[in-house]
């Protein structure tokens, strides 16, 4: 039988049971969380771990570099990366904060590797991700990212946008941030219905005369700009929408 031990699908969830685990010396062979489908070889172990308990402070990491790194990764969209955590954890625990360092072995690398992956995508989306007006004056943007990123963007806006009610909608994983002028809220498995006002759209296309306007013709170079700007994000970026129909 292959044992799966499940956590609740939070990250404090996840650091619990890490420390439950390194606590009565268990070595998984999996960690999934409880949304997991098991097929008929797959023994599922849940502990109930009780929040109140805060077994993550047993894991005493004191650099918040660690923290942040063990976090992007579990915003990925890696398969297998709640063991991916837990043995960089242990890692941690042999070396302390000399394994941010530590490429030469493989599964720190991963680890690095991964969590700069989903900051390089949430930096990205920061600067692709456009709002649009809905008629209650509430800001709302959209994406489909690959990884989890909602919560690192909701954190820059709140800084960015503080003074506007806005909502970003990730239609991938249908879950939505709100900003309230003061924090943000992410709701799960919400039925949201948007109806976008078209008095934007006079601004929305003097935005894009302006993007094809400022573009130098001789020095367009597409393998550039995609490398910089990937195709996945254009249909949620207004200025690109006129290039996805030429090309449709």
């Amino acid at each position: 039988m292959n044992k799966i031990y499940l956590y609740n699908a939070t990250f404090i969830n996840l650091l619990s049971l890490i420390a439950y685990l390194i606590q009565n010396n268990v070595r998984p062979t999996n960690i999934k969380n409880n949304n997991y489908n098991p097929s008929l070889l797959d023994e599922l172990i849940t502990l109930n771990i009780p929040d109140n308990l805060n077994l993550f402070q047993n894991l005493k990491i004191k650099n918040p570099d660690i923290l942040k790194v063990m976090y992007y990764v579990f915003l990925s969209d890696q398969a297998n990366k709640e063991l991916i955590i837990f043995y960089f954890y242990l890692n941690f625990l042999k070396y302390s904060n000399k394994v941010l360092n530590m490429r030469n072995l493989n599964c720190v690398a991963k680890t690095l590797k991964i969590a700069k992956y989903v900051s390089t995508e949430a930096h990205k989306l920061k600067g692709f991700l456009r709002f649009e007006e809905l008629d209650n004056k509430v800001l709302y943007a959209k994406i489909e990212p690959t990884n989890n990123v909602i919560s690192l963007l909701s954190e820059h806006f709140k800084k960015r946008l503080a003074g506007e009610y806005w909502l970003i909608h990730d239609t991938k994983r249908n879950l939505i941030s709100v900003y309230d002028k003061k924090d943000y809220y992410l709701i799960a498995d919400c039925n949201l219905k948007i109806n976008l006002q078209k008095k934007d759209q006079e601004y929305e296309e003097l935005w894009c005369t302006f993007y094809d306007t400022i573009g130098i013709k001789e020095r367009k170079n597409n393998r550039c700009r995609l490398n910089f700007m990937p195709k996945k994000y254009w249909k949620n970026i207004i200025e690109m929408r006129n290039e996805i129909e030429k090309s449709s």
